[in-house]
């Protein structure tokens, strides 16, 4: 089977990130995967995908109708305004439209583009939590259920190691979080609810801000480490936590891939008690869910004062992760139920490559 990602992977941004795990999956079952950049790719990531198997088509939107094999493949993309932009023409070339939406709330623009041609033939719903705040209004554009599926975010183990940082009594505790520098992402309150962890010794590492977001948190206490967009990479920034602790400001997490990095690594999660955070974490057994301000602060006290009460909510998120929310078995049935519900043949055979429609394997009487 063929499928066309539109976008591209790349380092920044939960839709780039989720790209590169997505394509990586689908290469391990098999799919013929090939990528339309919008409107150009970095050639790092490009001897990345090659390395994979797939195939990069560098071309201009004009130039759509020159892409091999195009026509009639289904074209799937991430949170990209681009493919929104040129979903008309997509659709004109006969491709099944599969569309992400990596938010909580529907674009002006998606929203312009579905109610002049039509709903998507499928659409990707990363948690319910998502899929109860946009079907209502999907719907006012003629979606129907049928179209939506729930598939968590596609997520590549192999990628990092587990490598728990152990915490001693009296040691410093290092809390923090990382996001965009989007203000929605941070919290007025962030540095009120830091300050009210009740350890002495602790240390804030925050990573993704930028003007915007220092003038509406305000000045960093002095325990607290700011850096900029992409000063370290995620992995270095999450060797140094002892626990993550994201506070949004506005935005509602669907299904936030700093939380399955964190499980991933090794670091337990104190979560608000809201979104999509409440299908990620088991509060008690996986991470703590916070309902105010207190309880946040409280449970990231907990964790700094009680090491074999952290490397068990550690162990059993990274557990859950292997068994459960990453596990690519899981993953790659979600997506087959996808792809033949918009008419694609995807075989029981995994890691076998099937480039057929369902269409082209019926007689013609049948097809009629």
């Amino acid at each position: 089977m063929r499928v066309f990602l539109i976008g591209y992977p790349g380092e920044m941004g939960g839709a780039n990130t989720e790209a590169w795990h997505t394509v990586k999956l689908w290469i391990e079952y098999g799919v013929d995967v090939h990528l339309i950049p919008t409107w150009g790719c970095d050639e790092g990531w490009k001897s990345k995908v090659d390395a994979l198997g797939c195939t990069t088509h560098a071309v201009s939107p004009s130039e759509l109708d020159h892409v091999p094999d195009l026509p009639s493949s289904p074209v799937v993309s991430f949170c990209n305004s681009q493919f929104i932009a040129h979903a008309e023409r997509f659709r004109e070339l006969g491709c099944p439209l599969v569309w992400a939406n990596c938010m909580t709330f529907m674009f002006d623009h998606e929203r312009e583009c579905f109610g002049k041609i039509g709903p998507a033939d499928a659409y990707v719903f990363q948690s319910e939590f998502q899929r109860s705040e946009l079907e209502p209004q999907l719907v006012e554009l003629g979606y129907t259920p049928d179209r939506g599926h729930l598939i968590r975010g596609a997520f590549d183990l192999d990628e990092y190691e587990f490598a728990p940082r152990p915490h001693l009594p009296g040691e410093v505790f290092v809390v923090g979080r990382m996001a965009r520098p989007d203000t929605d992402k941070w919290s007025s309150n962030t540095w009120p609810i830091y300050s009210a962890i009740q350890y002495a010794n602790k240390r804030a590492l925050m990573l993704g801000m930028d003007d915007r977001t220092h003038e509406k948190l305000g000045a960093s206490p002095v325990f607290a480490d700011c850096l900029k967009p992409m000063a370290i990479s995620v992995k270095q920034f999450l060797s140094t936590l002892h626990c993550l602790l994201p506070i949004n400001g506005g935005a509602r997490e669907n299904w936030p891939r700093a939380g399955l990095e964190a499980m991933a690594v090794g670091v337990p999660i104190v979560a608000q008690n809201d979104w999509g955070w409440r299908e990620m974490i088991e509060h008690g057994v996986t991470g703590f869910f916070g309902s105010n301000d207190c309880e946040l602060a409280h449970y990231a006290a907990c964790l700094a004062y009680d090491e074999k009460l952290r490397q068990r909510i550690v162990h059993t998120a990274r557990e859950r992760l292997v068994e459960e929310l990453a596990n690519p078995k899981r993953l790659w049935e979600s997506w087959k139920r996808l792809f033949r519900s918009v008419g694609q043949y995807v075989s029981d055979v995994d890691g076998s490559p099937h480039a057929h429609t369902y269409a082209g394997t019926l007689e013609p009487e049948e097809v009629a």
